[in-house]
């Protein structure tokens, strides 16, 4: 990792200076300024989830001159959004700088004008399709819906999405987010919806609403976030959770309890997430040297370790900068090319359905 990183040092630094970036700075420059600022604010970001912490970690030990203000881990996508809202006049500790959301409220925060366009150095390796042209929004990371499952307690591991409709799941089967607010719970009724064979967007959302609704019905949905804490003490049996929340988890418990990680049959469903510097950041350097480093070969790796498929992942491949134990602890590749990408059109039909069905149609208070 060594020679990496300071490859990706190098490579940061001399693209600055040579392409096009929304920004005229230097990475000398953005850093200098970031250490002055002496603090980043992020938010919604739980250590577990794609390897944050050492994410984090790697940020704070590269840059120790700069303070990571970590705000409410377990917060949502629309709990991010709203957090830019409502901090626009304020420079406190309270006002994220950075977001992680769901691939659908990057254009959303665009078009409020709560972001701030930035291109990181590595800019040309992400997909066009997982970016905004303009650099207000792009992807970091992506993976595949997915059901974690605590072996001392069920007896029979669910494959698909109709087995947690059985009775003998009963009071065992949550979500890792409340559907009003999180883009991981909103993108899994979307995938249920799929399974029942629905289209994306609008039909996959209503038919995705139905499905929780009967399991609410049948007892066995249970209105709690799931977590590896409410994994192992048994309070969700059964957690349906993106791949790399689920890994990770996994490995947290060490087998305490046996967890299994289950990709289902159909409804396989493909999750992107983006990143983007809030237009109201109190430390806007901090920000971008915190986008330079995500998205340098040391940051995508790390994210990787965490089971999450970075956004420059088929680009740092082709060109030999991912170690191969990182690609040997990834999951079999069958439920990934079985995944289906939904557009940002179907993604804002979706959300737009299950955030404005679920009280209506499901009436669980997940929390």
């Amino acid at each position: 990792m060594t020679n990496i990183k300071c490859t990706a040092g190098l490579m940061i630094a001399g693209m600055l200076a040579t392409t096009g970036m929304t920004s005229a700075q230097s990475l000398a420059e953005i850093e200098a300024a970031a250490k002055k600022e002496g603090m980043l604010t992020t938010i919604a970001l739980p250590h577990s989830w794609c390897n944050y912490g050492g994410v984090i970690e790697g940020f704070k030990a590269k840059y120790p001159e700069i303070q990571v203000n970590e705000l409410n881990p377990d917060a949502g996508s629309a709990d991010e959004v709203e957090a830019i809202r409502a901090n626009k006049d304020n420079t406190g500790p309270q006002a994220p700088d950075v977001i992680d959301v769901g691939l659908s409220f990057g254009p959303q925060a665009k078009a409020e004008g709560l972001l701030q366009p930035y291109k990181v150095a590595t800019w040309d390796d992400i997909p066009d399709s997982v970016k905004d042209a303009d650099g207000y929004w792009y992807g970091d990371y992506y993976g595949v819906m997915s059901f974690i499952v605590n072996k001392d307690l069920v007896e029979n591991v669910p494959t698909d999405w109709a087995d947690l409709t059985k009775p003998e799941y009963a009071g065992q089967v949550a979500m890792a987010g409340d559907p009003r607010a999180s883009n991981q719970a909103i993108t899994a009724v979307l995938a249920a919806g799929l399974s029942r064979g629905a289209a994306a967007g609008e039909a996959a959302g209503k038919a995705g609403l139905e499905f929780f609704a009967e399991m609410n019905k049948a007892g066995n949905f249970v209105p709690v976030i799931a977590k590896a804490g409410t994994i192992a003490q048994g309070a969700t049996p059964v957690a349906i959770a993106w791949d790399y929340n689920a890994l990770a988890w996994r490995d947290e418990l060490a087998g305490n309890p046996p967890a299994e990680i289950v990709v289902p049959a159909t409804g396989v469903l493909a999750g992107v997430y983006v990143q983007g510097i809030s237009a109201f950041a109190p430390h806007p350097n901090a920000a971008k040297l915190w986008m330079e480093w995500v998205y340098s070969d040391e940051g995508q790796n790390l994210w990787l370790k965490g089971y999450c498929h970075p956004a420059r992942f088929n680009a740092m491949v082709k060109a030999g900068l991912v170690p191969q134990e990182l690609i040997d602890a990834l999951p079999p590749a069958g439920g990934y090319e079985a995944a289906y990408f939904p557009t940002l059109e179907e993604l804002d039909a979706n959300k737009a359905a299950v955030t404005g069905g679920w009280d209506a149609v499901v009436g669980a208070n997940v929390q």
